[in-house]
């Protein structure tokens, strides 16, 4: 397992380091036998370190933990059991995600576009220039139409039950997960709802 640890402009110790890098070990001894692996970033906010941990544990199956205290053993110590707690409460369906094979249906691919800002509309001055004619107007209209792509960004979508996606959000400590259910083949949406409970979209027929 490769596991990588950094600080945004803060110094780590070699001590630290070696105790997150045996920690995190043990993690993936106990729950995975596959490689994974894991990115642990420290910072500090005023008076406080936090920590910030992302396990890659297969296929479309991340793990995240925060923690913040007074000092940076603390704050992984706080990240690490939000982790843990996690993986005890779906320990035997994580195992079994992480021993998948590649006979798995293969993710879709979801792409996200960010477009440009329209301009604002015009106003025309009342010295004869105020009225455009009908093929200006179009052709201003029809450029509006069409708003440039400034950004692009690629996702996958997973085949999953309702269960599993339940499961990857919490997990990810996502608030929302787009997923192709595997019961009617429809796209389908678990979120994090402001209660902290669980909100489920199904696309499907009725």
């Amino acid at each position: 397992m490769h596991i990588h640890v950094s600080g945004k402009q803060i110094d780590l110790s070699d001590a630290l380091k070696h105790r997150v890098n045996t920690h995190m070990g043990n993690l993936a001894d106990r729950y995975f036998d596959k490689a994974l692996e894991a990115k642990v970033t420290f910072s500090k906010a005023r008076s406080f370190f936090t920590c910030d941990i992302n396990v890659h544990a297969g296929r479309g199956l991340t793990l995240r933990g925060e923690g913040e205290a007074a000092d940076a053993n603390t704050a992984f110590d706080d990240a690490a059991e939000h982790i843990a707690k996690r993986l005890r409460r779906y320990h035997r369906r994580v195992t079994s995600h992480a021993r998948a094979t590649k006979s798995d249906a293969i993710p879709e691919t979801g792409r996200s576009y960010v477009l440009q800002q329209p301009p604002p509309n015009k106003k025309g001055k009342a010295n004869g220039h105020a009225n455009k004619t009908q093929a200006a107007t179009d052709e201003a209209e029809e450029q509006e139409t069409y708003a440039a792509i400034i950004a692009e960004h690629t996702t996958d979508i997973p085949h999953l039950s309702v269960s599993e996606a339940v499961m990857r959000l919490d997990l990810a400590a996502s608030t929302i997960l787009l997923f192709r259910n595997r019961k009617n083949q429809q796209i389908n949406v678990v979120f994090r709802r402001d209660d902290g409970n669980i909100g489920w979209i199904d696309t499907g027929p009725s």
